[in-house]
Formats: structure tokens, sequence, C-alpha cells
């Protein structure tokens, strides 16, 4: 439910009310009892996060953190050995420069 501005243009009070939106709009002030209470016109409705809670790692537990870190350690272990082996095989497979290159034509 939104809260809305509320100004009395006979006394000045201002205030905020919590109510639905399908709540009828208020017309008298609680603090004259005249009936010159108008809502007024807000930026608009925004979602305020205060406290912690709202984060993902606010929930994450101490033992789920250290797997985390495990499971990373892990993954770059197996991409710098990917990267060692890749570079060992093509250091071998490069052709050797000493033997004359085949120039047959194909038919």
């Amino acid at each position: 439910m939104p809260t809305y501005d509320y100004e009395c243009d006979a006394c000045g009070h201002a205030f905020e009310l919590f109510q639905g939106i399908t709540a009828p709009v208020k017309r008298k002030c609680p603090e004259c009892g005249r009936l010159k209470l108008r809502r007024l016109f807000g930026a608009g409705a925004a979602v305020m996060f205060k406290g912690s809670g709202f984060y993902e790692t606010d929930y994450r537990s101490d033992a789920y953190k250290k797997a985390a870190a495990n499971d990373k350690k892990a993954a770059e272990a197996k991409t710098e050995s990917k990267s060692k082996s890749e570079g060992a095989s093509k250091s071998k497979s490069t052709p050797d420069s000493s033997k004359p290159a085949s120039n047959k034509k194909a038919d």
C-alpha cells in the first residue's frame, strides 16, 4: 500500500497517510476538522531498501562463501592448465621448416 502526502488549505497542516490505492481521498483535516484537506502529487512511489538482507551476498553463509571460493580456484586452475596444454600442443604441431613443402596439385 502506498503512502500519500496530504495538506490542509485552512491550517497548513501537512502529513503522510498510509492507505490503499482504492481507498477514497481524505477530505477532513485531523488538526482543524475542516474539509479543506487535499492530497498532494508526489514524486512517485519508490521502493526503499533500508538495513541488511537486500543484497544477494547478505544471505550467504560462511560455508557457502568457502565453497564458492574453492570452486573459483578450481575453475581458474583448470583454465590455466588448459591454456598451458594448448600452448604445448601448438608447439608440437607446427610443421618442421627443414622439410620441403609438397608441391603436388590436386586433380
